[in-house]
């Protein structure tokens, strides 16, 4: 009997203390939330500033959409599809929902049309004449994942959905890629990112880097073709999560992404900060290269070299510039992955704001945009502005928020107009002593209340 109780006495023990620690893990993941949002703000270039608009009835919180403005109806933007997670990760799923924010007016309105594409994210669309070209995208669930590479046509005027089925040789199945529209007539598809099983729990991923026309039929209305091209000049590396762009010449602006190298047992993920342009009418990729301040011009015209490798302006002596800081972490996944990831982000400007429009008047040190996936780019009065992105370490997204500018036609130098700050991604710096002791802590029955940490779950959850 004794040793039966004692038996008995240790199961209970084990069971409190795997209670603990997994209330310890809840804990700490929860400093890893993920929030979605389905606000909306505008940016007056003039003002310099945000301004967050409330419109009522909005599409749920959503992230990896597309959205598309058209000049119908006095302006419209376009939404669809995306995907959504709880805070806690419980619940995931992908929308495959249409909305249209109609300007004129400022109201949203959900466009409810069959025969639509399924649910997804990572899809791109663009606006072709009087419709929606949608292509791509993955879906994923649990138990498995799907990638696409079927195309969609949503006809503005009569709000219906038509599947296309296009001659040719298409893209593989894929998500990320580059979709854009050509002064020609027709759509661009570059690049993009895509994952096959090769075993059981074991996925490889590809980073695509072939390039596709999809043009329509002369003479056959709603016929499509493929056609596979080879464009000439420096093509960009492989990538995928990279943001585009139309310039004032037509030509299509390509910016930064990642490119994943995979071996058996680690991941490293390289974020890029490079800029491309596309001529559609040549079929040449060109490197985007800054030329710099005119400040540098006149000295280099009185014989001043620059310092090798500046980006910008050289740093006088005195002046108290600070280096961009480079975070380099290891992180190890629950499954034994190793990540390696390297980031770089400015450092904060002394000099203040651009007071200017010109960036030879911004008084600012010659920054570029840290690397990072997935930002926002829209060009305006022949000026490329650049808005946030991403970067992972390991299971960890860290989200930018910084606000950049560049001068299309003098190629001189980026503006910063919100900077970012390296003080907030200081987690990257925690050791892993720090989480052990918080695993001990949980370990040796750290009290905390389980009720009150259930209602705060189900508050997150229902916000």
């Amino acid at each position: 009997m004794g040793k039966k109780g004692k038996k008995e006495k240790k199961g209970r023990g084990a069971e409190k203390t795997a209670a603990k620690m997994e209330k310890k893990v809840s804990k700490r993941s929860r400093k890893e939330e993920t929030f979605l949002y389905n606000e909306l703000y505008i940016y007056n270039i003039r003002k310099d500033a945000w301004a967050k608009v409330d419109i009522p009835n909005p599409p749920p919180r959503r992230c990896a959409h597309q959205a598309v403005v058209v000049p119908q109806g006095g302006g419209q933007l376009w939404v669809f599809g995306g995907e959504f997670a709880s805070p806690d990760g419980e619940q995931f799923y992908h929308y495959k929902d249409l909305w249209v924010l109609h300007l004129a007016t400022k109201t949203w309105e959900q466009v409810r049309s069959p025969g639509g594409p399924s649910g997804r994210s990572g899809h791109r669309m663009v606006a072709w004449k009087r419709q929606l070209i949608l292509f791509g995208g993955f879906h994923e669930s649990t138990r498995d994942y799907i990638y696409y590479n079927d195309v969609y046509a949503f006809n503005l005027d009569t709000l219906t959905w038509t599947k296309l089925s296009p001659s040719g040789t298409g893209p593989t199945p894929r998500s990320g890629c580059q979709m854009s529209v050509t002064p020609q007539g027709s759509v661009v598809i570059y690049g993009g990112y895509s994952k096959q099983r090769v075993r059981k729990d074991v996925d490889r991923g590809t980073q695509h880097a072939d390039m596709f026309l999809l043009k329509p039929e002369e003479g056959r209305e709603g016929k499509w073709v493929w056609i596979r091209i080879n464009p000439s000049g420096t093509k960009p590396t492989p990538r995928s999560g990279f943001s585009v762009a139309v310039a004032p010449n037509l030509q299509t602006l390509l910016f930064g992404g990642v490119c994943d190298e995979e071996e058996e047992e680690s991941l490293q993920g390289n974020f890029l900060n490079d800029l491309y342009f596309y001529d559609p009418a040549r079929n040449r990729w060109f490197l985007g290269q800054l030329k710099g301040p005119k400040a540098e011009k006149k000295r280099r015209r009185r014989g001043r070299r620059a310092e090798p490798g500046a980006a910008g302006e050289p740093e006088e002596a005195g002046t108290g510039a600070r280096e961009p800081l480079e975070v380099v972490r290891e992180v190890v996944s629950e499954d034994g992955t190793v990540v390696t990831i390297k980031q770089a982000l400015p450092a904060p400007s002394s000099a203040g704001r651009p007071p200017g429009d010109s960036p030879e008047e911004a008084g600012v040190p010659a920054l570029e945009p840290s690397p990072r996936s997935n930002a926002m780019l829209a060009v305006k009065h022949g000026r490329l502005y650049l808005y946030g992105g991403m970067f992972e370490a390991g299971d960890r997204q860290v989200t930018l928020s910084d606000l950049y500018c560049l001068d299309l036609h003098r190629m001189e130098q980026w503006m910063v107009l919100v900077e970012a700050d390296p003080e907030t991604q200081e987690w990257l710096e925690e050791t892993d002593s720090e989480e052990d002791s918080d695993e001990a802590e949980g370990a040796e029955g750290g009290g905390e209340n389980e009720d009150d940490e259930d209602e705060d779950e189900d508050e997150e959850d229902g916000g």
